[in-house]
């Protein structure tokens, strides 16, 4: 995959990329990425990973962790972003555009105040990630 150059694994250096576009677009927060469960080995976008985040000094910031899901869907990428701990909180699902919906109902919402970021976010993943289909 165009992703793994150098010493890295597929997942790996796809946690790098996504900690990395994380990084950028939730400034000022730095973030970590780690797979949940294992990856199909005949398409590594089809993934679940945690993006942890911490505050510029290195202190935890739970209440702010994302569950990314990446899944192909015919030549598309799409993916799902939420918050880890908070589920009554809206997610947004991404593939030609951004749908929010309600954590709980699954309905479509708003966008929530703070959503903007994460659009960025999704965005760019998809747009680094979808050529690799």
């Amino acid at each position: 995959m165009p992703w793994t150059e150098g010493a890295g694994t597929a997942n790996t250096d796809l946690s790098r990329l996504v900690a990395a576009s994380a990084d950028l677009c939730r400034k000022p927060w730095c973030h970590a990425v780690i797979l949940q469960g294992p990856v199909p080995a005949d398409n590594q976008l089809d993934s679940c990973l945690r993006i942890e985040t911490r505050s510029p000094l290195g202190e935890r910031l739970p209440q702010e962790d994302l569950e990314l899901e990446l899944y192909p869907s015919g030549e598309d990428l799409h993916l799902t972003l939420c918050w880890s701990l908070q589920e009554e909180r809206p997610m947004l699902w991404y593939g030609g555009h951004p749908v929010w919906m309600d954590g709980r109902s699954g309905l479509r919402c708003e966008r929530p105040q703070d959503g903007a970021p994460l659009e960025a976010l999704a965005r760019r993943l998809r747009a680094l990630l979808a050529d690799l289909l």
